[in-house]
């Protein structure tokens, strides 16, 4: 039992693998791990950038507490985890697999959305084109039935959770699916591009309107980090 819990970390890895970050590149924002501990990755556009859509106090808040917090609940749960499996106390080791669950998903989950964004004066809103513009067309109709699909996912998500754009490693199409809380896409899907619905993404703002969150946000997708995305995978 020992042995499966304490390949959560590895796994996490391996998420941060699928989701397509690597090491930092010059002006984008990856997540990285430096002696085996998790980093805040920098942003690769200041927090203003993104307004008037997504304000500089939110991105500013979102980044630097937030996903902060994440960072260090990370570190502190994987010390804890190998600390307490080099003491043999694996029932201590267990009890900490939530906590690396929720903090290293929303390590993975922030890493990824923060390359989803743009300012939309550069490479933010419009549509994608290119194979995955082929591919949104083919797997849903059309760009715009896709994105009210997906605005239609994020409203019904019930308390915090994010929405996904994901490639079936499998069969190559795209669908949609959901995850609460921090929980990571794994398993036989690769994400693509995923839309924050927990309050701290949008409330400073826009308050309990959050639907006009989920409209606003499309003018700052980085459509090349999500086509970049969905070629390597």
């Amino acid at each position: 039992m020992a042995s499966t819990l304490l390949r959560t970390a590895p796994a996490l890895r391996g998420a941060l693998r699928a989701s397509g970050i690597r090491k930092p590149a010059v002006a984008m924002a990856s997540t990285s791990f430096v002696r085996g501990k998790a980093t805040l990755p920098d942003l690769p556009y200041d927090y203003g950038a993104l307004e008037p859509y997504i304000s500089g106090k939110i991105m500013e808040l979102h980044h630097a507490k937030h996903h902060q917090t994440y960072v260090n609940g990370l570190n502190s749960a994987l010390e804890t985890i190998a600390e307490a499996e080099s003491k043999g106390e694996f029932t201590k080791a267990a009890s900490v697999a939530p906590l690396l669950n929720f903090h290293g998903g929303g390590h993975v989950n922030h890493s990824l959305f923060w390359e989803n964004l743009a300012p939309a004066n550069r490479e933010g809103g419009g549509e994608p084109d290119g194979a995955l513009k082929k591919a949104i067309d083919s797997d849903f109709g059309s760009f715009e039935t896709f994105r009210k699909q997906m605005n239609t996912a994020l409203a019904g998500i019930q308390g915090s959770g994010w929405a996904w754009l994901v490639k079936d490693k499998s069969a190559g199409t795209l669908g949609l699916v959901t995850r609460a809380n921090q929980d990571p896409v794994t398993g036989p899907y690769v994400p693509l591009l995923g839309i924050d619905a927990w309050e701290h993404a949008y409330y400073l703002q826009y308050q309990n309107r959050k639907a006009e969150y989920f409209e606003a946000i499309w003018n700052v997708i980085n459509w090349k980090t999500v086509a970049a995305r969905f070629e390597k995978s």
